[in-house]
């Protein structure tokens, strides 16, 4: 009869003790960092605003432009005045997301999209001269401005305006982290009564996985 060797069956014991609480342990970090992605997807996901038009039973938007010209932005609607030196520009807008939308830019198409897939380069957008804020669930406006008459876009945005074309808008725009930036491409439309409406027709995410 063979002696038995107590040693190597320790050894071969402890062994599979240790593989079974490395197995133990990677499964642990596994779901642990699962929980944690998850935790922080949900976050995030509290913090990301979305810009929609505001409704047309909203309160008007009040605007005031550094020259000290000053409108008033309807529900739903925008507002869109050409003169010699400058192009104004606003729209009503609302946050349907649960994060403090932060506006950083815009880029105007003097024409209407249509099924535009992919948004305009980020360096092509127009810094907007102070960060606008609109709180979750509320409404607020976008402005912008053409103050060059020498600017190509300057004449674009004339053209569309004087010719009565619906122009699109896509706005830049980030949580109050200044993070997880958006685009979202705005319609604004002409009335038939001199007034302008606004639509949107299409988001995509900037610094995370797009949407489509």
């Amino acid at each position: 009869m063979l002696a038995t060797d107590w040693v190597t069956v320790s050894a071969l014991a402890t062994a599979g003790a240790t593989l079974v609480l490395a197995f133990a342990t990677f499964a642990s970090v596994r779901s642990a960092n699962r929980a944690a992605r998850a935790a922080e997807r949900s976050l995030l996901a509290g913090l990301r605003p979305v810009l929609l038009p505001s409704r047309p039973d909203d309160p008007p938007q009040k605007v005031g432009f550094s020259d000290d010209r000053w409108f008033r932005v309807p529900g739903s609607g925008a507002v869109v005045e050409v003169t010699d030196d400058a192009i104004y520009l606003a729209a009503a807008l609302r946050n349907v997301g649960t994060g403090i939308a932060v506006l950083h830019g815009w880029y105007l198409h003097p024409e209407q999209l249509t099924g535009a897939s992919k948004h305009a380069p980020l360096e092509d957008f127009r810094r907007l001269t102070r960060d606008l804020y609109i709180a979750p669930g509320e409404v607020g406006f976008w402005q912008g401005a053409f103050r060059d008459p020498s600017d190509p876009g300057f004449a674009e945005a004339r053209t569309a305006i004087e010719e009565n074309r619906r122009i699109g808008i896509e706005i830049l725009y980030g949580d109050h982290e200044l993070g997880r930036r958006a685009i979202s491409l705005f319609s604004l439309t002409p009335r038939d009564d001199g007034g302008w409406i606004v639509s949107v027709a299409r988001h995509w995410n900037v610094d995370g996985a797009a949407p489509r």
